[in-house]
């Protein structure tokens, strides 16, 4: 089964979703013209999953996202930026439930069928005024994907959103997506807002196994700066629009389903290191010959958020033993005797041991957009990849002076 990727698609790409972005005076920094309020709306009723930060100091929307997704439905998600709405206490969780019953009415259907998203400083109490005057302008459009993406934005550089379609049993069925994170971004679930949507129909527990399954290999693998948000939120939305019968375990599409929801959350994962703060390289961290998947997903995270790691790499350094004494400290399985290290095609250790390579040739691969690390531990047949990026001063600078 082949996937179409669709050329500047996102998340309003499946059949039956609308979406919009408006600006309501929340979110002060950022170039013009700025977006702080989004809503993402399926016209129909839908099947909606969702995975959260375990940091357990938590904002009250995904307090009240973890209670709602519980039942399995949601028509929408109302979110902003420039507020995380986090240890707020009692006024926070009072908020949190009037931007989604704001949003409810906004949109004709039930409170409960809403959930929420904000994202931005902590302990700031959110502008609810303000986020009420948003919602009032909002009007969600097939079209308004993009104002979204905008809208959901912190620190990002840039929007994130992909999509893709695939044909199986004589229907199309697509997958879209967006995500927004770029600082304070770490496993588990790294930090992000992550908010993607299907046409297909899709029985709600196969549903959850295949959202845990698609952040497990995604958003858990991506690294920034080893800080793990407060508001972590991933939402996957399955409204049916586009026809069949529900997918579930041995249905003859929920392996392309998975493959496609799978492919649009890599997609994003990739997206977000790429733009981590002050990042000028995105790197990634492929190990192989692990013992067991945990062992090969502990390794390749502790390389890719490995801070001597990331520097090597904005020095272009070719200090290549940083790369090892991460694996060390990882908690994986690991034999000195039998691990390889490999920057792009050069090999740098070969069995515990430096090879002869140059250094000039190992600058050169340090010296790329992408920087590929792969990692041979020699004990099994388990392989993970991981993505990170590069720490510069551009990420001293944007932390030093975040709400001033």
């Amino acid at each position: 089964m082949e996937l179409e990727w669709l050329l500047e698609g996102g998340v309003t790409s499946p059949l039956g979703y609308q979406a919009s972005g408006v600006y309501a005076g929340i979110k002060t920094y950022g170039e013009e013209p700025r977006y702080d309020v989004g809503i993402l709306f399926s016209t129909a009723d839908a099947r909606v999953a969702g995975v959260f930060t375990k940091n357990r100091v938590v904002g009250a929307p995904v307090e009240l996202c973890r209670e709602r997704v519980a039942t399995g439905r949601g028509r929408a998600v109302v979110a902003n930026s420039g507020c995380s709405n986090v240890a707020m206490g009692e006024q926070g969780r009072v908020a949190a439930r009037a931007m989604a019953r704001h949003a409810a009415k906004r949109l004709g259907v039930p409170e409960e069928d809403v959930l929420v998203g904000s994202t931005g400083v902590i302990g700031r109490p959110l502008p609810i005024d303000k986020i009420e005057q948003g919602i009032l302008a909002s009007t969600p459009t097939v079209d308004g994907g993009a104002l979204f993406a905008r809208a959901i934005m912190t620190t990002d550089l840039v929007p994130k959103q992909r999509a893709v379609r695939f044909s199986e049993g004589g229907r199309t069925y697509t997958v879209g997506g967006v995500a927004k994170g770029s600082g304070m971004v770490h496993p588990d679930m790294a930090t992000v807002f992550c908010f993607m949507t299907t046409d297909a129909p899709a029985e709600i527990e196969w549903l959850r196994g295949v959202l845990r399954r698609a952040a497990d290999v995604s958003l858990n693998m991506v690294d920034v700066d080893m800080d793990t948000s407060t508001s972590d939120t991933m939402l996957l939305f399955a409204n049916g629009t586009a026809g069949g019968t529900e997918v579930c375990d041995g249905h003859p599409i929920a392996s392309a389903l998975e493959h496609a929801i799978v492919s649009v959350a890599t997609a994003l994962a990739r997206d977000l290191a790429r733009d981590g703060e002050g990042a000028k390289t995105l790197i990634e961290v492929r190990v192989r010959g692990a013992k067991t998947l945990a062992d090969a997903r502990a390794a390749a995270r502790t390389v890719a958020s490995s801070p001597l790691v990331k520097t090597m790499v904005t020095g272009r350094d070719p200090n290549l033993g940083r790369v090892m004494a991460a694996v060390g400290r990882s908690g994986a399985e690991v034999d000195v005797d039998r691990t390889s290290v490999f920057i792009g095609d050069a090999c740098a250790f070969e069995r515990g041991s430096p090879t002869n390579v140059a250094y000039d040739v190992i600058r050169r691969a340090l010296d790329a957009p992408e920087v590929v690390i792969s990692v041979d531990l020699g004990l099994g047949a388990e392989a993970a990849t991981a993505w990170g990026c590069d720490l510069t001063e551009g990420y001293v600078r944007i932390n030093a002076s975040y709400t001033t």
